[in-house]
């Protein structure tokens, strides 16, 4: 017998968390639209793992595509996070001696 490193139930309750992060993330985007759009796209790459080790624990794969959706949603995640990290490199004052 091999020992699961997840049980659905957990799986279940993660994805649960995901898609309360999700939301929130959407329902405050205005608050600051770089920042929640990648919080959106990191929440639904993980909930796309989550329901994919679901449907293998099921014994069942129906998820058309999860690499390609995991690959979008992590590209644009990234192109935000490294726009973020250049605009706070050149608002550095510059060090004077």
């Amino acid at each position: 017998m091999q020992n699961q490193q997840f049980d659905i139930e957990t799986l279940k309750r993660i994805r649960n968390k995901l898609d309360y992060i999700y939301s929130i993330a959407k329902c405050n985007y205005n608050d600051h639209p770089e920042l929640m759009d990648t919080i959106e796209n990191l929440a639904q790459v993980a909930n796309m793992f989550a329901n994919v080790r679901i449907h293998e624990l099921n014994d069942r794969i129906e998820i058309s595509g999860p690499q390609g959706f995991i690959v979008s949603k992590l590209a644009n995640a990234y192109s935000r996070m490294k726009d973020y990290e250049k605009q706070k490199d050149s608002d550095f004052p510059t060090w004077k001696l």
